[in-house]
């Protein structure tokens, strides 16, 4: 028999399967996991196929040295090769990111040494040992703990005492397997018992239950304003799918909301949900994806890597706030959990459920609609007011402050919103009028204060808070702009932190627990203010905040991206959603440079359906997404002419692609390196996609030889 190995190696130029040779007996299955001989060196492969024969002679064919662990299922693997051709990748890049937590680490179950009372143990516990000896306080102690607490971990009583009991026959020792699970946070609501639901809820779940029953290919967008109820809606699906006897995968956009719908998962389904993201330890997500694998757990929730999740017959597939960009992966392949979702659901024959207040405009062409048009309590959407920051330098307009003033007197709660961390956007000499720059990237260090560094918020280099210019001496260094860290000291000094607590989540919160404190305090307070970038206006539930702020709303405007004005629909509508959900009199302001731009317009008006509908005329006529695919290729360098000339030499390659080719054209230096891209705008998508990828494979290894680097990067975000 011989074994079709991809060799888990990141180099284009390197392409499998290679055959091995199996011997006899071998228990080898397509997802395998194998350490093989490659070259001069051993590398982990991946089974992609079995055959009967090979085109070389069996004798020139190397054994794997060993299976490791548990591979992936062929239905991963099959993925896998699809991911990379749809995203212009390799096979054994892909199937990288399937593989077991750990996996090419070793990493493996936990061992722990388990103690349990034999039938002696018992009895001795009861009459006294058999023969006639007698048991110390400490021995009838260890006895009576295990007698009441079963199965117990030794050292977690006295592993020296139970050997010396084990010799006498008294207990029965073991070395098992000691899972590794996930603590829990509890942030949020969370019931085990599923509430009434409204009529649109129920005529959605029904939608959904409808579709579980038969081949359904289509998919569907639950389009709810924020507040409707859509969770609930995902509760019942997924409860749906588990009476069904099949598994289903619950995807969120940011592991910040991990805690909470896990919280309300797992309050609802108990040890069935696992959770994969990368926030937990490796053992730990090992441990979930095993479970996952055997079938201990058939409902797997996480960001988009979940997306991965080692389950069989999968019959539902969901994906909350499917807007967020965040479900694009920057690595190579760079994929779309959105998109992944989707061929994983075909290919199972599952359904598809995404949902948001504020739908991408591909998923409203795309997919059928199920809608929730009022909230669960029929409390009106908040009211949005407008405040011009023209002409104004302080970064909080006088509303605000009075509004601001006026909750901390009535003992309220409000979500402030800027989607910009540290303290300073910038720092410039008053004298010479020197910028402080990232040495590796073309782009300004933002200060952060309390930390006393500078630092780049791309690469992560830092610098001490400069004390004067190093081109003139000057000590008059000014700083520019405002992030969250200074907006929480404002807030500080203005709201009397004591009286009024004041809480900022943003990207230096140093680790999820930290993360999901931060959420549990303000949800315990009873008055304050959440402070943070866009995590504070994704998918939260908290019922007392009447009081939301949107600032330099119109930040995202600034971007040349032609989904600028989406992002900031989004931002702003989101973040209105947080407000309003049990307090009376709830108000949404919006600080802007902008106050007459299209999006914030209908945010105002809390309309998704007249911006989508605007957008998608915008976009037929530019021929941008739906409408039209677009793919991105990088060439990067330490030499400028390097990346240019590489970028220039795809362009040829391209030159016969049915699709207009922009570029070559510079982009800022990063990490380090010199980039130029091209853009590639094409209506047919399949042919565009494939004529990339033979360019870039023509291109990319002797491009490589010379120092450069080619990425592709398709539906970019």
């Amino acid at each position: 028999m011989i074994a079709r190995v991809h060799p888990l190696t990141t180099t284009r130029a390197v392409r499998g399967p290679f055959d091995y040779r199996l011997a006899p007996g071998q228990a080898v299955e397509v997802g395998s996991l194998l350490r093989v001989p490659f070259g001069a060196r051993t590398s982990l492969g991946v089974v992609v196929e079995l055959a009967e024969r090979s085109e070389l002679a069996p004798e020139r064919l190397a054994e794997p040295e060993a299976v490791l662990g548990a591979g992936v299922g062929a239905d991963l693997v099959e993925l896998a090769h699809w991911m990379a051709r749809e995203y212009c990748s390799t096979p054994a890049r892909a199937l990288q990111l399937m593989l077991a937590p750990g996996a090419s680490a070793g990493t493996g179950a936990k061992l722990a040494l388990v103690a349990e009372l034999t039938h002696a143990g018992r009895a001795a516990l009861a009459d006294g040992p058999a023969d006639g000896s007698r048991l110390t306080d400490r021995q009838r102690g260890l006895l009576t703990a295990l007698a009441e607490r079963g199965l117990t971990v030794a050292a977690e009583l006295d592993t020296s005492g139970l050997r010396r009991l084990e010799g006498r026959g008294l207990v029965a020792l073991d070395r098992r397997p000691r899972p590794r699970r996930p603590v829990m946070h509890a942030v949020g609501a969370a019931s085990a018992t599923a509430p009434a639901l409204t009529g649109e809820q129920a005529a959605a779940l029904h939608q959904i239950e409808t579709a579980l029953r038969g081949p359904d290919e289509s998919g569907y967008l639950l389009q709810g304003v924020t507040g409707s109820g859509k969770t609930e809606v995902y509760l019942g699906a997924v409860q749906a799918t588990l009476e069904a006897g099949r598994t289903a995968i619950v995807l969120v956009p940011e592991i910040a909301l991990t805690p909470q719908v896990l919280w309300r998962f797992q309050a609802r389904f108990g040890d069935v949900v696992a959770v994969l993201h990368s926030a937990l330890s490796v053992g730990e997500r090992h441990d979930e994806w095993m479970r996952l694998r055997t079938g201990e757990a058939r409902v797997c929730v996480g960001p988009r890597s979940a997306v991965f999740a080692p389950l069989d017959d999968i019959g539902l597939i969901v994906v909350d706030e499917e807007h967020e960009s965040s479900y694009k992966h920057e690595g190579d392949p760079r994929y779309d959990a959105r998109t992944v979702a989707r061929r994983r659901a075909r290919r199972h024959g599952a359904v598809l459920v995404v949902g948001s207040a504020t739908p991408r405009p591909e998923s409203m062409v795309a997919l059928r609609r199920l809608r929730l048009t009022q909230r669960v309590d029929h409390r009106p959407l908040p009211a949005v007011e407008v405040l011009d920051m023209r002409g104004r330098h302080h970064p909080l307009h006088p509303e605000t402050r009075m509004a601001l003033a006026d909750l901390r007197h009535a003992g309220g709660k409000a979500i402030l919103l800027l989607n910009r961390r540290g303290w300073s956007n910038f720092l410039s000499c008053r004298a010479c009028g020197r910028v402080w720059l990232c040495p590796n990237c073309d782009v300004a260090l933002v200060l952060h204060r309390s930390a006393e560094f500078v630092a780049c918020h791309h690469c992560g280099h830092r610098e001490r808070v400069p004390e004067r210019c190093p081109a003139c001496a000057s000590v008059s260094v000014a700083r520019h702009g405002a992030g969250t860290e200074r907006i929480e000291h404002e807030l500080r000094e203005a709201l009397g932190a004591r009286e009024f607590p004041i809480f900022r989540l943003d990207a230096d919160s140093p680790s999820l627990p930290n993360r999901a404190r931060t959420l549990q305090a303000f949800e315990a307070a009873p008055a304050g203010v959440l402070v943070g970038t866009q995590m504070v206006a994704k998918g939260h539930d908290f019922p007392d905040v009447s009081l939301g702020v949107v600032l330099d709303a119109d930040q995202t405007l600034r971007f040349p991206d032609f989904r600028a004005e989406e992002r900031t629909f989004a931002l702003i509508t989101q973040l209105a959603g947080r407000t309003g959900r049990g307090a009376v009199g709830s108000r949404v302001l919006v600080q802007t440079l902008a106050p007459d731009a299209r999006p914030i317009g209908f945010a105002v008006h809390h309309d998704a359906d007249g911006f989508v509908a605007d957008e998608l005329e915008r976009r037929a006529a530019l021929h941008y997404p739906p409408y039209a695919s677009l793919i991105k290729i990088v060439c990067s360098a330490e030499d400028e002419p390097l990346a240019r000339e590489t970028a220039t030499a795809i362009h040829a390659e391209l030159a016969s692609l049915d699709a207009a080719v922009l570029g070559p054209a510079p982009l800022f230096r990063l990490r380090g390196r010199a980039r130029s891209q091209l853009v590639v705008k094409a209506i047919q998508r399949r042919p565009a996609i494939d004529g990339v990828g033979r360019a870039v494979d023509a291109i990319a290894p002797g491009a490589a030889r010379r120092g450069a680097s080619v990425s592709v990067d398709v539906d970019p975000q």
